[in-house]
């Protein structure tokens, strides 16, 4: 699908993010991106994935996984720096939950989550996301080495 946003050159797409972008688009936020192989599988098994391309420059991204029926996860949700500021986030935040809306069963409600660093939380709750009691907990499983600690 495509569609684009008004009064600009920025097209989105849906479940068209490729490998290959994802690690472009990781790297220009974050260090240690994953490997090809790992990535895609990763889009390979996303429920629904969302891109945003400035001409044919990839310069946003955000996933969903999840079950289809009680919850789903927003992920990676990243905008190329020289791209913040433009309502690009919302503009993704808004396709994902288009999409929970889509797909979910009439009258049901859905847990939908997601992690944020501090900073952004404020941008989350425009949504009407919300933290709970609820502990963050982690484990960078070693694949290979049984369950090796990887320390951060």
């Amino acid at each position: 699908m495509t569609k684009h946003h008004d009064d600009s050159e920025l097209k989105i797409l849906h479940n068209a993010l490729t490998a290959e972008e994802f690690i472009s688009l990781w790297s220009s936020v974050w260090n240690g991106a994953p490997t090809l192989e790992q990535t895609a599988l990763a889009m390979e098994h996303s429920v629904f994935r969302v891109s945003v391309y400035d001409g044919d420059e990839i310069v946003a991204m955000a996933r969903m996984i999840g079950d289809m029926g009680l919850t789903y996860y927003i992920k990676d949700v990243i905008v190329r720096p020289e791209y913040q500021g433009r309502g690009i986030g919302r503009m993704m935040i808004d396709e994902l939950l288009g999409f929970v809306e889509a797909h979910g069963i009439p009258g049901t409600q859905i847990f939908v989550e997601l992690c944020a660093m501090p900073d952004k939380i404020p941008f989350y709750e425009k949504f009407g996301f919300a933290a709970n009691e609820a502990q963050r907990l982690k484990l960078h499983y070693r694949v290979g080495r049984g369950n090796e600690v990887v320390q951060e």
